[in-house]
């Protein structure tokens, strides 16, 4: 059997070595965990899938737009999509509309795989037009070519089907959340995913045998790699702020859950709920940055020995950084002082620099773009997992991405060779302990007439008012003259007369210190809109529009104004 540099091959090594493990766990129907596939299974059936798709004419570098729920028939169908050498694309179903349906038109998929619900809504709306094969996961092939079902069977007993992939071949397309604009495909070459696996695998100390609760999906799709048994939530993955804590809990007990994955939402429903998580010896959490008053409280719920990691990283690049969070905790006090927010140190081999701030784009690399230490820069990162370009989008590559000429060649050639930095559009800085510090995002930056502002430094000043559940960042007015308001999000059961007392409150501790005394207007909001793929990214352009409408209608509590 081929070795190939591919995510895929780690599953029929692992169905070598121990055929009959747990590699899934998925609930049914009825909530009930009565869906069970070994790694024999899941190897087996995936190759069967792959030759029944390659059967279809789906083969090494076709797209194929997935839009499959967390169950079996997800995990068997990309696994044998990364068999194929085919390129999964995968589009969050909950954005707007128009911009899903621009996402997959500029993917221009050969093939479309969906739920019945999919197949229907594509057929309806006119996703996907380029697809000539389209494959429903329902029982009866309504608005599609045939079943997954169909799938398998043609394919049955055909055996092994990975594909000898190259480092360098294109292995999916995964579009952002567009939680600061469009959607963009983020191409990933196997290189990408195998160093994704290596690099996690060594941060967090993984070893073989856990077993792991992925509350975002795509994940679990490292658990075979590292030989894991997965445990598929009770929960929609796309509202993990709503997920119900009795379901995480139940699975957890009953399986013996020794690590789970989750948002900083999904962090907060745990942690409000505060029952005890005993097996649980490893918390990641990422898509925002982590509240250190979460990061206690989940604390206390753990094992002492327990270790909860929040890593630092994007689409185009995880991880970057990780902290533990005992060592988050221990600098809460200066994240509420405005330093920001601590995400660790560089994930090896990774190489983080701070570059000047600019919107332009930087076409090569020059040691001229580092910031002095200690300073506020744009986060840039060089790495086997930074991906190097995003699908048929070339202005946003080229604002994202610069050349770097490196004396050895990354490729693992000899000689010079040429490297990708992604600009991660974050800014922070580094302080003398070479820990990276996160500063808001570039484009969520305020800038005053008197300087500029990063929401992470200023809002965690506010936060620790007792009555505020959250609070964003705005800019009202063109960049550079731009006046900063306030938006604040309270805690349920504030009365609405209660605002006057705790505006007056608010601007009180932004005097105390020198970068937030500026921010003296506020506007109180009932629930800050939220990204759809972690519920934890504030949609600050979102609040930006409503803040200015607050403001010209008199409804922002500012020191000049009554609000109406």
């Amino acid at each position: 059997m081929t070795d190939a540099c591919n995510i895929a091959a780690a599953l029929p090594r692992m169905a070598a070595e121990a055929p009959d493990r747990i590699a899934m766990r998925c609930p049914g129907r009825d909530g009930r965990y009565d869906v069970a596939l070994s790694y024999g299974e899941l190897d087996r059936r995936s190759d069967a899938i792959a030759a029944g798709l390659a059967g279809r004419g789906i083969a090494r570098g076709s797209r194929v737009v997935v839009m499959v729920r967390p169950t079996p028939a997800f995990f068997l169908l990309m696994f044998a999509l990364f068999k194929a050498g085919a390129v999964p694309v995968l589009v969050d179903p909950g954005i707007d509309r128009r911009a899903l349906k621009q996402c997959l038109d500029e993917a221009e998929p050969q093939a479309f795989i969906g739920v019945p619900l999919a197949m229907f809504a594509r057929t309806l709306l006119g996703w996907a037009k380029a697809a000539r094969l389209r494959i429903t996961t329902g029982r009866r092939a309504l608005f599609a070519d045939g079943t997954l079902e169909q799938v398998e069977r043609a394919g049955h007993g055909a055996g092994p089907q990975l594909t000898a992939t190259a480092a360098d071949d294109v292995a999916g397309i995964l579009f952002t959340s567009g939680s600061t604009g469009v959607p963009k495909g983020v191409v990933y070459r196997h290189r990408h995913f195998v160093a994704q696996v290596d690099m996690l695998r060594a941060a967090f100390g993984i070893a073989a045998g856990g077993v792991d609760l992925p509350t975002f999906p795509p994940f679990a799709l490292f658990d075979p790699a590292l030989g894991l048994t997965s445990i598929i939530p009770d929960m929609d993955p796309t509202r993990p702020a709503q997920a119900d804590p009795r379901k995480l809990h139940a699975a957890i007990e009953r399986f013996g859950v020794t690590q789970l994955f989750g948002s900083p939402a999904l962090m907060r429903v745990l942690a409000d709920h505060g029952q005890p998580l005993p097996t649980v010896t490893r918390v990641t959490s990422a898509g925002a940055p982590v509240p250190a008053a979460v990061v206690a409280k989940m604390r206390t719920l753990l094992p002492d020995d327990a270790q909860l990691w929040t890593p630092y990283g994007a689409t185009e690049c995880l991880p970057v950084a990780v902290i533990e969070g005992r060592e988050l905790v221990t600098l809460r006090a200066r994240t509420e002082a405005g330093a920001g927010t601590c995400v660790g140190r560089p994930v090896p081999p990774n190489e983080v620099r701070i570059i000047r701030i600019t919107d332009e784009a930087i076409t090569e690399w020059l040691d001229a773009l580092l910031v002095k230490p200690g300073q506020v820069g744009e986060i840039t990162v060089a790495g086997p997992s930074a991906t190097d370009s995003y699908f048929r989008r070339d202005a946003q590559t080229r604002l994202a991405k610069i050349r770097e000429r490196v004396a050895v060649d990354p490729g693992g050639g000899s000689g010079a060779g040429e490297r990708i930095v992604h600009r991660m559009g974050d800014l922070g800085w580094f302080d003398a302990e070479g820990r990276l510090w996160f500063c808001g995002r570039k484009s969520h930056r305020v800038v005053t007439a008197a300087g500029t502002l990063c929401t992470e430094q200023v809002e965690p000043v506010f936060d620790t008012h007792p009555d505020v559940r959250r609070t964003a960042l705005v800019g009202i007015g063109e960049r550079g003259a731009q006046r900063p308001l306030l938006c604040v999000e309270l805690k349920p059961g504030i009365a609405k007369a209660e605002r006057a007392r705790i505006a007056d409150e608010l601007r009180h501790i932004g005097e105390g210190f020198v970068h937030t005394a500026a921010v003296d207007s506020f506007a109180f909001h009932p629930a800050f809109p939220v990204d759809i793929r972690h519920n934890a990214k504030i949609g600050r352009e979102k609040l930006a529009v409503w803040a200015a409408r607050e403001r010209r209608a008199g409804r922002a509590f500012e020191p000049a104004r009554v609000p109406v």
